[in-house]
């Protein structure tokens, strides 16, 4: 099931840089704007998101 999950990760990352590749370059450059303790939060929030999505299922 893990393998699943990561493969499915690299479909939908696969897909956002064949798709839009300056669309994802964009992103990556407004994100390099916001502090690095709002990415922690969002990573740590998106990490928890996951895991709960992950026991429900």
């Amino acid at each position: 099931m893990l393998l699943q999950a990561a493969a499915g990760v690299l479909i939908v990352e696969g897909l956002a840089y064949a798709l839009a590749p300056k669309l994802v370059e964009q992103m990556l450059e407004q994100m390099r704007e916001v502090p690095l303790e709002r990415r922690r939060w969002i990573g740590l929030v998106s990490f928890a998101a996951g895991l709960i999505v992950l026991t429900l299922l």
